[in-house]
């Protein structure tokens, strides 16, 4: 057996990287099962060797191939990773994560209620394993939907691993936010781009305003036409099948409102439960979705137990991924929100 130790990024989150180790062996199981690696990972542990916390593993002879570190490289918490030579020495091995575009395109933004970076890239990494489309993942032009996108986490972590962005957000003063970022950030970094913000009728009647931006990492690459596309449409996310068509998204990847400082809305109204809003938006999400796609949940447990959760999934036909790693999501983030992970795939 090899030994490898996975030295884990520090996070600007002091709650967040209490959890950080636990979380990282939970997400290493989630691809160990996911059937992406030719060798899986066993033995994970958190160890500390020469004061520092670890996250250490053992793969079969002759370890990890090319493939599996480039899978393992976008681990949420990993920062570096050494093979073990003895009880004594590390020996470093080179990552090569995804990044399309310089990290400062998920890291500039601040605002309140934005969701951690890393645990944003643990959502989606645990979503696309789920899904049929987990063999793609390191090949980018999937397309990921954000049905309640805010100012656009997820939708630029999307675009950092080289796939498409969806976001729905019903509040427009968000919508315009990531706009004008984001036109700021491309002018900024001197990419060749295009963005239009133009409104969608249906039947003469304005249903949407929807932004939308073509860009690539290079002029080269634009010119050829290997390009990204990231839409936002201002609208409600139940509305969603009146500005999209169906099957339009590889992987469904959202973080519900916790109902603390920001409650969701449907048709009763505010409440500091998303479950209303889960039980009107999951079944028209359903249908935004590919065969084999996979929609991957955060919520707040304190208002809305696992239980209820999957049960408004399942009554839209969709499975709920289970297995190691997948029950050890849950994580503190403050004293009233307990935030856990739920993951179903469509048939």
């Amino acid at each position: 057996m090899i030994g490898y130790a996975l030295l884990l990024a520090p996070s600007a989150n002091r709650v967040y990287a209490d959890a950080a180790a636990r979380l990282a062996r939970a997400e290493l199981a989630v691809f160990a099962g996911s059937g992406v690696l030719h060798t899986a990972p066993a033995d994970a542990a958190t160890t500390r060797i020469g004061g520092v916390e670890y996250l250490t593993f053992t793969a079969p002879e002759p370890g990890l191939d090319a493939r599996d570190l480039a899978h393992l490289a976008n681990l949420s918490a990993a920062y570096a990773l050494f093979e073990r030579v003895g009880d004594d020495l590390l020996r470093p091995v080179p990552l090569h994560p995804l990044a399309r575009y310089d990290s400062d395109l998920v890291t500039i933004p601040k605002y309140a209620g934005k969701t951690n970076e890393q645990f944003t890239r643990l959502l989606l990494n645990v979503t696309l394993l789920a899904s049929a489309a987990a063999p793609r993942m390191l090949d980018g032009q999937l397309v990921v939907l954000d049905p309640l996108c805010g100012r656009g986490t997820t939708l630029n972590q999307a675009l950092m691993y080289g796939h498409h962005g969806i976001g729905i957000e019903r509040d427009g003063k968000d919508v315009d936010a990531y706009a004008a970022f984001l036109r700021t950030w491309l002018r900024r970094k001197r990419l060749k781009h295009t963005t239009e913000t133009v409104p969608v009728r249906r039947d003469r009647k304005l249903v949407a305003r929807r932004f939308e931006a073509v860009l690539a990492p290079s002029r080269d690459e634009h010119r050829t036409g290997a390009t990204q596309r990231v839409t936002v449409l201002h609208t409600d996310t139940t509305r969603a099948r009146e500005v999209l068509r169906p099957r339009c998204a590889d992987v469904i990847v959202t973080d519900a409102p916790y109902g603390v400082a920001h409650g969701s809305r449907s048709d009763q109204g505010l409440s500091r439960s998303p479950l209303d809003l889960l039980a009107a938006a999951v079944p028209v999400w359903r249908e935004l979705l590919r065969p084999g796609g996979a929609l991957g949940l955060s919520w707040n447990t304190h208002v809305t137990p696992r239980a209820e959760a999957e049960a408004v999934l399942t009554a839209a036909g969709l499975r709920v991924a289970d297995g190691p790693g997948w029950r050890d999501l849950s994580h503190r983030v403050d004293q009233a929100i307990e935030r856990d992970v739920l993951v179903a795939v469509a048939p």
